[in-house]
């Protein structure tokens, strides 16, 4: 197995959230008071890309404070 994990320390991903990340046209928060731009896609390829591969994403609370999305993919 090989595992890829990429970590920040920002506001997190509240619990709530963390299940419907991965859906297809979802974006965390208000789309009234939203900074960022952005489509919901991302993290929903990502996810179809990993799964095409036999591999599986997680995501995970990053202490004291963020977020970790952590990888694992098949060497076979």
């Amino acid at each position: 197995m090989a595992t890829i994990t990429v970590a920040d320390q920002g506001i997190g991903i509240a619990d709530n959230e963390k299940s419907k990340i991965f859906e297809k046209f979802y974006r965390i928060g208000n789309e009234e008071t939203r900074n960022a731009k952005g489509t919901g896609l991302g993290l929903f390829i990502v996810k179809h890309i990993v799964e095409f591969h036999k591999g599986d994403i997680k995501v995970l609370d990053n202490q004291p404070k963020g977020t970790v999305f952590k990888i694992t993919l098949s060497l076979e």
